[in-house]
C-alpha cells in the first residue's frame, strides 16, 4: 500500500510554496515473512523535492527509540536494511531533513502515527524421519528421537501442548501410530531462536504418524508434522 505526504514551507513567501516541499512515497510492504537468519527487512521509500529544496534530504527510518539513516538512488528511492527479531511486528516512520535555499532547514516525520510492519512466522517443520537402525533402548524397548522447532516471531514462546494422531483413518495407519507415544514433559520453553525438540519413541521400528502441537504464539496457534521412524539403511 502507497502513502504520499507533503511537508510544506513555513517561512516561505507564496510564490514559492509549489516548490519548497519534499514528498514521500512509502514503498515498504505492510508486512514480512520473518527471518530466522539475519533478522533483517529492507525499507524502502520514493523521494521527490520541489525546487526550492536544496539537496541532499536526509531521511531515517525510525522504530521506536531507534533511527537508521536510508542511502538515496538515483531514482530517488532511499532504502536500508532495517534489524529486528523476536518480534511479532515493528513501528515504523519516516524522518525526513531538508533545507531551503537561503532559509532554515525544516524536518517532518511521516505518518504522524507509527505504520506497524507485521512480521509473520515463517513454515515450522512438516515432515521429520527418525532413524531406527540401532537398537532399541533396553529399557523401554523403543526408539527415541525428537521433531525440533524455532520460533522466531516471540522473545518467550512456549509449546504447550502435543498429541499423536495418526495421518489417516486407515487402519494401517491408526495402527502405526499407536506404537509412537510423546516422551516430553509439556509446556516446553521456545525461546526465540533457539531450537526446541519435541521427544519421541516408538515400539516399532517402522511407524508413522502426525504430531500436533499448539504454541502461545500469534500466527501459529498449531502445527502438525509429519514423523516417521525408519531405519537410514
Amino acid at each position: 500500500m502507497r502513502r504520499e505526504v507533503g511537508f510544506s514551507c513555513v517561512a516561505a513567501v507564496a510564490m514559492a510554496l509549489a516548490g519548497c516541499g519534499v514528498r514521500l512515497q512509502n514503498e515498504t510492504p505492510a508486512q514480512f515473512e520473518a527471518n530466522p537468519d539475519i533478522g533483517m527487512y529492507p525499507i524502502k521509500v520514493k523521494v521527490t523535492s520541489g525546487a526550492m529544496v536544496s539537496p541532499p534530504v536526509y531521511v531515517f527510518a525510525i522504530s521506536g527509540r531507534h533511527r537508521v539513516p536510508l542511502s538515496a538512488g538515483p531514482d530517488g528511492v532511499y532504502q536500508t536494511m532495517y534489524p529486528v527479531k523476536c518480534k511479532e511486528s515493528f513501528p515504523l516512520q519516516y524522518l525526513a531533513i531538508w533545507r531551503l535555499q537561503g532559509l532554515a532547514t525544516r524536518h517532518e516525520v511521516y505518518p504522524a502515527q507509527p505504520q506497524q510492519i507485521k512480521l509473520t512466522p515463517p513454515p515450522l517443520e512438516h515432515h521429520a524421519t527418525i532413524d531406527t537402525s540401532g537398537k532399541p533402548d533396553r529399557k523401554t524397548r523403543a526408539w527415541t528421537g525428537a521433531v525440533k522447532y524455532m520460533i522466531v516471531t516471540d522473545p518467550h514462546a512456549q509449546i504447550t501442548g502435543a498429541q499423536i494422531e495418526p495421518v489417516s483413518q486407515d487402519k494401517a495407519d491408526v495402527q502405526s501410530a499407536k506404537a509412537i507415544s510423546l516422551v516430553s514433559g509439556l509446556p516446553l520453553d521456545a525461546s526465540c531462536g533457539i531450537t526446541t525438540a519435541v521427544q519421541l519413541a516408538s515400539k516399532d521400528r517402522k511407524a508413522h504418524a502426525n504430531l500436533v502441537i499448539t504454541t502461545d504464539v500469534p500466527g501459529i496457534p498449531t502445527w502438525t508434522t509429519r514423523v516417521d521412524f525408519q531405519p537410514s539403511e
